[in-house]
This record gives C-alpha cells, sequence and structure tokens, in this order.
C-alpha cells in the first residue's frame, strides 16, 4: 500500500500555531492592489540610505561565505562601544537573534512577559517554541517597567521584553528608569531589552553599556539609521557568559560576507550616520506638522517614525490607513486599544512627505 499521500508528522505544538506571521509586507500589499506604493512609509526604514561606503564594500568577496563569527565586524563593535568582543553576537537582524533568545530559554509552558501590543515578532518566537506569553497593558502610551516587573514575578517568567524605545508607539523611558527596571527584575529572569531606535534616541535615554548584568541582553541593529534593512544585520551585547551561550544553537553562516561587509563599512562612516540622524529629526518635524495641518496629534518620538493619535477609535484609523494605502501611501498602526487609535507613519524624503501631505486630507475626509 501506497504511504506517498501521508502528511509529515508534525510537533503537536506545530499544529497548535496560527497560520500567521506578524507582519505582511509592502510587496505582499502591492501585489494585492495591483500597483507599487508611490510612497513607502510604514516599515520604518531608513529611506535615505546607508553610507555609500557600505554599498561600495558589500559588493566584494560575495563568492565567499561570511566568516562564521563575524570577528572583523564585532571586533570593529567592541571597540565602538569599548566593551569586550567577547560580549556581542551577531544575527540575522534583531528578528533572529531574538529567535535565538527564545530557543534558548524557553520550553514549552515557560512563562515570557511583554506589553500587550509591543512588538509582535517576539511573540510570535514565543509562541513557536511553546511558551507561554503574559501581557501587560501600555501606561498612557508607553510600556510600562514596573508593570512588566510586578508580572513577571507573579508568573515566574523566565524573560521580559521591552523596547527603548518603543515601537509602535516611538516613546521611551530615560536611563534612570531603565537601570532601576534591571535593579528590579526578579531572580532568574532574563531582560531582553530592544534598542533598535537607539541611535535616534535622545542621550538621555541610552543606558551606559555595562554588561556585568548575567541576565540583561541589550539588542541593537544597522537596519534603521545605518540604512542596512535589507542585509539584515543585527548584534546583541550581555555579559560574555550569556553570549557564549549563542554559540551552542545559533546559524553560524547566518550572517553572509556581503552583510558583514557592508556593516563594517556603515560603522565606520559615523559622518553619514550622524547626518542621516538629522535627516530623520527634520522628518519627524514635518510629519508632525503635516498631521497638526490636519487637526491630528503626533506623539513625541524618539525613533525614525511618528505614531500620529487620528482622534478617534481604532476603526477609525483603520479606515485613514487603509485609504491612505489606496493612494499609493504604505503605512502601519498599532494593533492594539487603546493605541490603535493612531496610525504610524516613517520618516521620508520631501517626496515622499508631500505625497504624504496631499493625500492625508482625502483620507480623512473619506474616513468620515
Amino acid at each position: 500500500m501506497s504511504t506517498a499521500s501521508a502528511p509529515p508528522r508534525y510537533t503537536d505544538l506545530l499544529t497548535r500555531l496560527p497560520a500567521t506571521v506578524p507582519f505582511v509586507g509592502p510587496e505582499t500589499q502591492e501585489r494585492a492592489r495591483g500597483a507599487g506604493f508611490d510612497a513607502r512609509l510604514g516599515a520604518n526604514e531608513s529611506v535615505f540610505g546607508p553610507s555609500p561606503r557600505a554599498i561600495a564594500e558589500a559588493a566584494k568577496d560575495a563568492w565567499m561565505y561570511g566568516d562564521p563569527e563575524g570577528f572583523a565586524l564585532r571586533s570593529a563593535l567592541a571597540s565602538h562601544h569599548d566593551v569586550p568582543i567577547e560580549a556581542i553576537v551577531l544575527g540575522e537582524g534583531i528578528d533572529g537573534l531574538l529567535g535565538y533568545l527564545v530557543r534558548m530559554l524557553v520550553a514549552q509552558g515557560d512563562a515570557v512577559v511583554t506589553s500587550d501590543g509591543a512588538y509582535p515578532t517576539f511573540n510570535y518566537h514565543v509562541a513557536g517554541f511553546g511558551g507561554t506569553l503574559h501581557k501587560v497593558p501600555y501606561k498612557g502610551d508607553a510600556e510600562d517597567p514596573e508593570a512588566l516587573i510586578a508580572k513577571a514575578a507573579e508568573v515566574d517568567a523566565k524573560m521580559i521584553y521591552i523596547a527603548n524605545p518603543d515601537n509602535p508607539m516611538g516613546s521611551w523611558h530615560d536611563a534612570a528608569r531603565m537601570a532601576d527596571m534591571i535593579d528590579a527584575l526578579p531572580e532568574g529572569t532574563v531582560l531582553a531589552l530592544d534598542e533598535a531606535y537607539v541611535d535616534t534616541a535622545p542621550p538621555e535615554a541610552v543606558l551606559p553599556l555595562d554588561l556585568g548584568h548575567p541576565r540583561v541582553i541589550r539588542f541593537r541593529t544597522f537596519s534603521k539609521a545605518y540604512g542596512l534593512a535589507g542585509l539584515r544585520v543585527g548584534y546583541a551585547l550581555a555579559h560574555p557568559d550569556f553570549i557564549a551561550a549563542f554559540n551552542r544553537i545559533r546559524n553560524h553562516f547566518g550572517m553572509g560576507r556581503l552583510a558583514q561587509a557592508g556593516a563594517l563599512a556603515a560603522l565606520q562612516d559615523q559622518d553619514y550616520l550622524h547626518a542621516t540622524v538629522a535627516r530623520i529629526a527634520k522628518a519627524r518635524d514635518r510629519i508632525a506638522q503635516i498631521a497638526r495641518d490636519n487637526g491630528l496629534t503626533p506623539l513625541p518620538s524618539a525613533t525614525n517614525f511618528v505614531t500620529v493619535d487620528c482622534g478617534a477609535d481604532g476603526d477609525f484609523a483603520r479606515a485613514v490607513l487603509a485609504r491612505l494605502v489606496a493612494r499609493g501611501i504604505f503605512v502601519r498602526m498599532p494593533f492594539v486599544a487603546p493605541q490603535d487609535r493612531c496610525i504610524r507613519i516613517s520618516c521620508g524624503t520631501d517626496a515622499d512627505l508631500d505625497r504624504l501631505a496631499d493625500a492625508l486630507p482625502l483620507a480623512l475626509a473619506e474616513a468620515r
């Protein structure tokens, strides 16, 4: 009897997982609508692009696999941050590193704490390894460190996830409050501190890089201000013993040679980074003014996007978003009430924001 039609023997966990992904990419939306976007303002990429040095370097030596230790890039990062090279691990963006972290720490049924409405890819990894998510609400429009700590103590959490600055709201806490959160960590709980937007944050929001705590890990990326989202280069900073654990499970050839070379060249061009951060700040101001011109409220932002309060509920914000998308303006929005009263607009070029300024009043009128 033929067994060719028998399906694979999937794990019980896999069969319970939803067939969804954290984000629907703009390319998927373009295919569905049969047209490209005129302004790509939803993925928090840097439309200002990477350093020209990164482009030149990334094209070299593509025929070789990347260094599985990422030695040159890790050495440069160690020098840049004044930390030991043993305190750094590279990965395929912060998303990839979060997946490794969850694999290291979370077994089926283990408790993990996050904010309701925070970065969904982290939740995706926790679900994929069978962890149990416990969520606390935002306080105002910011993640609530004290509530996260309290929930972690209540459920004996293996890990807490928090982003500072925050996505999707753009809010941030100062370094003193984050230091207090670290001091209050329950015994055995790891703090995963996502600092994807640290390069656009005010100095007072950035904790000093003290890597002595054995259960704090900080994630950074070349996808935002450095403009290399397409290469997927992230890194984590933590106590060397913690970082050493990644070598037991990470994909040692996951970071290609092009990505390593491009990131190294971008890191070495700090003048370009500073110029890009200034362009981001200017674009944030322009987005905020466009929002105010249309009677909307821009929220303070320490990121490369501005979250805009549409002044009503989630249904109204979704209607505004849909009408912007229909006009070729790709934006996104928070998923969870009451933050879903907002739309989130990434920084763009002058031409991108001109298109937004033209489309937003029309989208609002139609949504109303």
